[in-house]
């Protein structure tokens, strides 16, 4: 029987394994918590002709062991592209990466290819596996894919049908040398595509427009500022498609900068794939916003509280921030390494009081403070509770306020994951606010 090594048992780790399986592998599972441990996995190499490395596990020395004994080492995403390829009807792939706005572009294509009367689902980076749902074998006409950069570092054959990279911020720097390896694993969504392929770039990205050259499939360009040679971009309150005007701005039920640039490359998507036009519009004025980005959850009186937990990098909670000037902000997490400068920027600019919690209070604190903000209207809470229970007897209700969960980086040192740490912020917020009215 053939063998495989699985590193890692997640959901991209048992997603693998799963597939695998039904593949006719024998699989062993190594993860120094849940299952064989990385010591046992070094004594079965071996045996393996395969190796599958979860997109959360470093490049250990079982990793680094696996790539000296020239055992193929690939992601779970690769594996369930090659897995799907082999069926006679696959359906077309749709992936979307980048700094900020993947979660909601996914699932917004997703939601519209549905609407539009189309068999879709999404996996990835969100909520399941890729190989999970081809282990599933439903009949699909479209898979929308999530993926981080970690879930790239090791494709081979993938292949999108439409690929697209968003934007590019410096993020992940805990894992990676410098930013431009963090780009480049982002831009291995497209390595292997081909003409006839559609990568879709944002060409307000200067980063993106730099990787181009590496881009063999035809490139769709979209801009928030518009310009030569853009296909797809705002202009006099409507996003307009090669000249032609296809959405009006003011309609749009998504507000706001992030969410129109979001809206470029949906609205590329439905062009492509030649989606009608008339139910492109009426979806995105109609569709509603995702749990824990930005999300307006209650007001008491004349306060508003908004949980931006999917907030876990600098630039997505910089506009967050800016969203909501004056506010009121809980930030914090794990220390990912990155350069606090412009986050500090933002935080003098527009926020009025900041509870700090977790790994990184610290550090934001007196970056803050040689930045320049006002030390008595910074507080080390140390956690959500103690943030919310503070504020709740610092705060007149009855006056205007904005409180704003906006990590800036991710929950891993309090949390489980980001969707856990904005839903126990919301049930705080609740507890200690208790005669406020869901938006």
């Amino acid at each position: 029987m053939k063998k495989a090594l699985v590193f890692g048992a997640g959901i991209s780790g048992l997603g693998a394994k799963g597939l695998l399986e039904k593949n006719g592998y024998e699989v062993m599972l190594v993860d120094d918590k849940k299952a064989m441990s990385s010591k046992d996995g070094m004594n079965t190499l071996s045996e393996v002709e395969l190796f599958v490395k979860s997109p959360g596990v470093p490049y250990t020395e079982l990793v680094k062991k696996a790539f000296d004994l020239k055992i193929p080492v690939i992601d779970e995403v690769e594996l369930a592209y090659r897995y799907m390829k082999k069926k006679a009807n696959y359906p077309k792939i749709i992936a979307v990466t980048g700094t900020n706005g993947k979660t909601t572009t996914t699932t917004k294509i997703k939601e519209l290819i549905e609407y539009c009367g189309y068999r879709c689902e999404f996996a990835g980076n969100i909520g399941r596996s890729f190989a999970d749902l081809v282990t599933e074998d439903k009949e699909l006409d479209y898979i929308v894919l999530e993926l981080s950069s970690y879930q790239l570092e090791n494709v081979k054959e993938f292949r999108p049908d439409i690929a697209m990279v968003i934007n590019l911020a410096p993020d992940h720097l805990d894992r990676y040398e410098k930013a431009g390896d963090y780009y480049d694993a982002k831009f291995n969504i497209g390595a292997k595509q081909e003409a006839g392929d559609y990568f879709i770039t944002n060409m307000n990205c200067q980063e993106s427009s730099k990787r181009l050259g590496r881009i063999n499939a035809d490139v769709i360009r979209v801009s928030l500022e518009g310009g030569k040679g853009c296909d797809l971009y705002p202009e006099d309150g409507w996003v307009v498609y090669k000249g032609k005007k296809i959405i009006c701005e003011e309609k749009l039920s998504l507000k706001g900068r992030h969410n129109l640039e979001n809206i470029l490359f949906i609205g590329a998507v439905a062009e492509i794939i030649g989606l009608d036009e008339e139910k492109l519009r009426e979806f995105l004025y109609n569709t509603g916003t995702l749990e824990h980005r930005m999300e307006r959850f209650l007001e008491v009186g004349g306060t508003l509280f908004i949980n931006d937990s999917k907030g876990t990098n600098i630039e997505s909670s910089k506009m967050a921030i800016e969203a909501y000037h004056g506010c009121i902000l809980i930030c914090g997490g794990v220390d990912k390494k990155l350069d606090l400068t412009p986050l500090v920027g933002a935080i003098k600019d527009h926020v009025s009081n900041v509870y700090l919690i977790g790994e990184l209070a610290e550090k934001l604190e007196q970056a803050l403070i040689q930045g320049g903000y006002p030390k008595d209207r910074l507080v080390r809470s140390g956690n959500l509770e103690n943030s919310v229970d503070l504020i709740s007897k610092k705060i007149d209700t009855h006056e205007n306020n904005y409180i704003l969960l906006s990590p800036a980086t991710a929950s891993f040192d309090q949390f489980k994951n980001f969707e856990v740490r904005g839903k126990v912020f919301k049930e705080l917020v609740k507890k200690y606010f208790t005669a406020g009215e869901e938006v």
